[in-house]
């Protein structure tokens, strides 16, 4: 797939030095590109505990975005996915390192904790004092004698680096680091594995599968399973962290992997704490990118039982962007609606034939959203066939609570109902279209005329005439033939949907905005949903 690099080989340092440029001066890097990549704060003065951390590029903001004061005093970089090298390390321990000494963080891979390691000895063969604690808080694979470093190694960096910022001595810090990674716990899932820069894409999650227990390397999880939904993947996730977590509150960090959208990760914040662990989640860090594998479309939870220093330590102010912070979980605060805009409930009256009727219409826009979301794909956002069954499934919901045997009251209620469960402009229309043929039907009109009266009212109001490429073109000419039949007007509304795939440019809606080329061959989803119901209703 395309992706917004120039050279594979330059990603990494191309990369890195954007970033510097737009730190304020806040970073600098030593010199030895592109073998040497090792970014520092520009402030260090090796007076306290250096603390440092890296491995592969491509989890991004980690490393480079947590340097700063009261986190990593630098990070060593490889290129994607590749530990750095031996010498790299050591450049940035000798770059950092004073008389109060060193920690390196490291994530348990093979190739970090080599080259870290023998990193670490040759600086001690300088005379510098290090230490090194090894990060292991992945729970994906129970059977391996040392667990993968993933995203709860920032857990390790905030602590470490807060007490570090005070002045604690390297045996303090390195005992804080190591009891962090004691109770640290994290696991992840995916939908989509990562696009690595200069390669092909690996294609093994197959279409309606979640891989659960991946890394952050884009290696394979330890299972596939059935996607079903956010609550089932947190579900899940949530029974095996269970599991393994200890006693007492915790710290949850919710950390997209790179491609999951910001709407999805606050629907899986939203789960993790309805879930059977929500309780005992008294803080959160996130959901943010905070350490990623590159472009993939998943998240992961990672969970630590913090006393109230380590607490206290986590929510210590940085300046550092990619920092999220640490947030206390609340109970969510519901103000009452503005004076006059609490909604009026018409009487509820039940009449069996309309509401079998009603139901019926309902279920017909129900049935027909994968293919309505797929016409609007050609015209517009692809939502056109899920906004209106969200509405269909509403009204089904408020059924009973319809006055079901008061039509000019019923249609008043629709359309109150729309204006509050139907988004967009369509819900906005409809519900104008709804209330107008209410109040046409309360001045004495016949339902046919009381319905024009509607459409009148939303062309008004809307702008859209036959023509220009809406429901319109379907519904104006199925109302003018409803006097004849419903067969007469089921025909008239899907010639006037047809009549729309001809057209190749709107005059209204999204639409508006999209080549005629693009237009072209296809009907308006809002026409077509029109055509349907009136042939249901003929049928």
């Amino acid at each position: 797939m395309a992706q917004f690099i120039n050279r594979r080989e330059d990603v990494v340092t191309e990369a890195i030095d954007g970033v510097l440029a737009l730190s304020g001066g806040a970073l600098t890097r030593l010199d030895g590109y592109p073998h040497i990549r090792v970014v520092l704060r520009s402030d260090w003065d090796k007076s306290k505990v250096a603390i440092v951390s890296g491995g592969g590029s491509g989890h991004e903001p980690a490393h480079v975005g947590f340097v700063g004061k009261g986190m990593l005093t630098a990070a060593v970089c490889g290129d994607v996915f590749a530990s750095p090298s031996v010498d790299a390390v050591l450049a940035g321990i000798l770059a950092v390192t004073g008389p109060a000494g060193c920690l390196l963080i490291v994530k348990n891979y093979t190739g970090d904790r080599l080259n870290f390691g023998l990193a670490a000895e040759r600086a001690r063969a300088f005379g510098l004092n290090v230490s090194m604690v090894i990060v292991g808080d992945d729970i994906a694979l129970p059977d391996l004698p040392q667990a993968r470093g993933v995203a709860g190694t920032l857990f390790v960096h905030k602590i470490a680096g807060a007490l570090a910022e005070r002045g604690a001595d390297l045996e303090t810090v390195a005992a804080a680091a190591r009891h962090v990674i004691s109770g640290t716990r994290s696991i992840g899932m995916s939908l989509d594995t990562c696009s690595v820069p200069g390669s092909p894409k690996e294609d093994r999650i197959p279409l309606g599968k979640a891989e659960l227990g991946l890394g952050i390397h884009g290696e394979a999880g330890v299972e596939q399973i059935d996607f079903a939904g956010a609550r089932a993947s947190v579900a899940t996730m949530v029974e095996r962290l269970a599991a393994v977590m200890g006693e007492g509150p915790h710290v949850a960090l919710i950390n997209n992997l790179g491609g999951t959208s910001v709407l999805e990760m606050s629907v899986l914040a939203h789960e993790l704490l309805q879930s059977s662990i929500g309780e005992r989640i008294t803080h959160a860090i996130g959901p943010s990118p905070l350490m990623t594998s590159l472009d993939m479309q998943g998240f992961s939870v990672s969970v630590f039982p913090a006393d109230a220093v380590e607490l206290e330590l986590l929510k210590a102010p940085v300046t550092i962007p990619a920092w999220t912070g640490v947030s206390r979980v609340e109970p969510i605060a519901i103000a009452p609606m503005p004076d006059g805009l609490t909604p009026i409930t018409p009487m509820p009256s039940n009449h069996a034939a309309t509401r079998t009727f009603l139901i019926n219409c309902c279920n017909v826009l129900i049935a027909s959203e994968q293919d309505l979301n797929a016409l609007d794909a050609k015209s517009g956002d692809g939502d056109t066939g899920s906004t209106l069954a969200g509405a269909a499934r509403a009204l089904i919901n408020a059924v009973d609570r319809l006055p079901l045997s008061d039509h000019t009251q019923l249609l008043r209620a629709i359309g109150q109902e729309l204006s509050q469960t139907m988004g967009g402009s369509s819900g906005v229309l409809l519900a104008i279209f709804f209330a107008a043929a209410g109040d046409g039907a309360s001045s004495g009109l016949p339902m046919r005329e009381a319905l024009r009266a509607g459409l009148a009212r939303m062309q008004e109001i809307g702008g859209a005439r036959i023509g220009d490429r809406t429901m319109v073109d379907a519904l104006s000419p199925a109302l003018e033939a409803l006097d004849e039949s419903l067969t007469n007007a089921a025909n008239a509304a899907r010639k006037g949907a047809n009549f729309t795939s001809t057209l190749t440019r709107a005059k209204a809606g999204r639409a508006a905005y999209i080549n005629a080329k693009q237009l072209e061959g296809h009907i308006d989803p809002g026409a077509e949903a029109v055509a349907r119901l009136f042939e249901h209703l003929a049928g």
